[in-house]
């Protein structure tokens, strides 16, 4: 699948990750003035294309230090009686599978099990990596991070539904009746693997 990402931000991404990176190794001051104009380059190109005012991207790239890698995003799919379960995110309105960043100090499987846990009331196991995708190859629309999103099937154990600051509404859903979706954070062809994994268990992780 085509990298569904903007050429500019593609663009700026490097150069951020190239100046984060260097910036974390580098030890001459000279250099140090080189890859911080190469940072402020890559925030005028997102600001130049997005409308932002530079006083605002630039501060979003230089909250990470250190080798620059992807994000990761985890969901949890978790099933009963055919269903799939939804959170309505309260930011926007829409549906999403819950999940969200993963935390330093937690595995994926534990952080999926947490943001269920947090967004839905609902205890979970996470039983299998169902997809481990890169959010640029698939139609979400572009964030300024790069970042790897991976979809655990879930047991469900226990709990009961629940909401919280971040969500609204806790609901199963069947396949004819997909919500209207929160594409910041899944999209109709994820969901659609989804049920496709169920119905053939023994299938491989999906990547890319």
């Amino acid at each position: 699948m085509e990298r569904m990402t903007e050429l500019w931000l593609q663009w700026a991404r490097r150069l951020d990750a190239i100046a984060q990176t260097g910036l974390f190794y580098v030890r001459d001051q000279y250099d140090r003035e080189r890859y911080e104009q190469i940072r402020e380059i890559g925030a005028e190109i997102v600001s130049k294309h997005s409308g932002a005012p530079i006083g605002r991207v630039l501060p979003l790239l230089t909250a990470d230090s250190g080798y620059a890698t992807p994000k990761v995003d985890v969901r949890g799919a978790v099933f009963r009686g055919g269903k799939l379960l939804y959170v309505r995110e309260r930011e926007d309105g829409l549906w999403t599978l819950p999940g969200g960043w993963a935390d330093v100090g937690q595995s994926a499987a534990e952080s999926v099990v947490r943001e269920v846990r947090e967004e839905s009331g609902y205890e979970v196991k996470a039983v299998k990596l169902l997809a481990f995708y890169d959010r640029d190859k698939h139609p979400h629309p572009p964030i300024l991070h790069h970042s790897f999103k991976l979809f655990f099937r879930c047991e469900l154990l226990g709990g009961s539904p629940r909401t919280s600051y971040e969500t609204t509404e806790v609901r199963f859903f069947g396949e004819d009746e997909i919500p209207e979706l929160s594409l910041p954070r899944v999209v109709p062809e994820q969901i659609r693997h989804i049920f496709d994994h169920d119905r053939h268990p023994d299938w491989p992780t999906a990547f890319d």
